[in-house]
């Protein structure tokens, strides 16, 4: 494998991690729980950090371009556990759910896993993946049902 294959495999590999980050923070606890609850052996989980909650400063572009500035903060909850493998899982999401990061993170690290990651996969992320193109759709048709469409009569010269 050449320089540029292995960068590209690395590239390939944190776009993968960042879709699984941003699945798990999307996902609703209720789901985490129900997958854990179907997860055959449940591994030994030793934590690392967190959970633990603290507040973040959302910054804000005026037009997506313009000047940054400080929009204000958001409560942010984060954990990073190790399974007894050593594979180490990390999460964070917005609020103060401190369980529902502590299963994210457990679930991060059975995702990195080859023997547990097509579970995570479809027990977990499949389903928030569903869930959230369905809201969007549906929101999409609630808003083309409120489309108006405006034009112009042009009258001729009397």
């Amino acid at each position: 494998m050449n320089s540029a294959q292995r960068q590209e495999a690395a590239a390939q590999e944190r776009r993968e991690r960042k879709r699984v980050a941003d699945l798990l923070a999307q996902a609703e606890r209720d789901e985490l729980e129900a997958a854990w609850e179907a997860l055959p052996s449940k591994p030994a989980v030793q934590p690392v950090r967190g959970p633990e909650t603290g507040l973040v400063m959302v910054r804000g572009r005026i037009g997506g371009g313009g000047s940054p500035f400080n929009l204000g903060e958001v409560t942010v909850t984060r954990a990073t556990i190790r399974l007894a493998s050593n594979t180490i899982g990390h999460a964070h999401a917005l609020g103060t759910d401190r369980e529902k990061v502590r299963l994210s993170a457990i679930f991060d690290a059975l995702w990195q896993q080859s023997a547990t990651k097509e579970f995570v996969e479809k027990a977990i992320l499949q389903p928030v993946t569903e869930r959230i193109e369905n809201y969007d759709r549906k929101r999409a048709e609630e808003t083309a049902a409120t489309r108006v469409d405006f034009f112009t009569m042009v009258r001729g010269e009397d």
